[in-house]
């Protein structure tokens, strides 16, 4: 098929003026101008003629015609209704796309997914995100535990940094704790804002994740699990005994929380950002 990329600038530009279309600064939109990045992305989510693809927010169709090309079947999740003429057009030399004109944040994409994907087809989101509902949107699709395998998605290169963090690195947080509880988390390669148009404020990056069969560690109540971790992290330089203590004040003395936290082998000097998420594993199945 030699048809002329949608990701160009030139190309962009002819589809913008003839359809008279303004970009949403709610909606966060930067689109790609760069094929050979769509590429990338598409090479990092290891995709062949037999993957089914979830897409979010495919804007004009620049990364999903090259999906199209190299995938079994797309189907894109795009909030935005005012795109509908431009993507019947750009997307129209392709059978194998469903565009969905949802909020994938409302939508029932488990439903989705059973519906345009066979049950043992190898499915995986790809996507390039609006920065502005990207922990949301990754949030949901790992908790929802969807029959997906990899996430591969292009973010701020920030949040990205912050996803694939390791213990005692300035990054690692609550947010580096809940994305690598649910998968192997890896930033495959950093993204210039030349290749946006218009061009975002700041750095992008490809952040993969390969989604675990089981998650990294075991406790017995997830949602203490991220309550306990979240409050590790409260203040950053405070000691894990302060932040615990300030959090749980009302359920336990600071003895009962130094009794726990001995229980679990770990010193309540530490801060947060020094234990491993086997390390609050721990602590967190002492309480509960």
């Amino acid at each position: 098929m030699s048809l002329k990329a949608i990701a160009t600038p030139t190309r962009t530009k002819e589809i913008l003026a003839k359809y008279g279309f303004s970009f949403k600064k709610s909606l966060g939109q930067n689109f790609i101008i760069d094929v050979n990045v769509l590429k990338n992305i598409i090479e990092t989510a290891e995709i062949d003629q037999q993957t089914g693809v979830m897409e979010i927010g495919p804007g004009m169709g620049a990364l999903t015609e090259q999906l199209a090309l190299y995938s079994n079947h797309v189907v894109a999740f795009e909030i935005d209704q005012r795109l509908t003429p431009i993507l019947e057009e750009t997307l129209n030399p392709y059978q194998n796309i469903s565009i969905v004109y949802q909020d994938v944040l409302q939508a029932d994409v488990a439903n989705i997914i059973a519906t345009h994907f066979s049950p043992e087809q190898d499915v995986k989101v790809v996507a390039n995100l609006p920065y502005y509902v990207t922990t949301p949107i990754l949030m949901r699709l790992l908790m929802d535990r969807l029959p997906i395998s990899s996430i591969t998605v292009m973010i701020q290169k920030e949040v990205a940094d912050r996803m694939a963090a390791r213990p005692n690195t300035k990054s690692y947080g609550s947010l580096s704790i809940a994305v690598q509880y649910y998968t192997e988390a890896k930033v495959a390669l950093n993204v210039p804002k030349t290749v946006f148009m218009p061009q975002p404020n700041v750095d992008s990056a490809v952040l993969h994740l390969q989604i675990r069969t089981t998650p990294l560690v075991k406790v017995n109540d997830e949602s203490f699990f991220f309550d306990l971790v979240q409050a590790s992290f409260a203040q950053r330089r405070k000691t894990l005994r302060n932040n615990l203590s300030r959090h749980f004040s009302e359920q336990y003395t600071k003895e009962e929380l130094e009794n726990k936290m001995l229980q679990a082998g770990i010193d309540g000097t530490r801060r947060g950002e020094s234990l491993s998420i086997q390390e609050f594993a721990n602590l967190a199945n002492v309480f509960v």
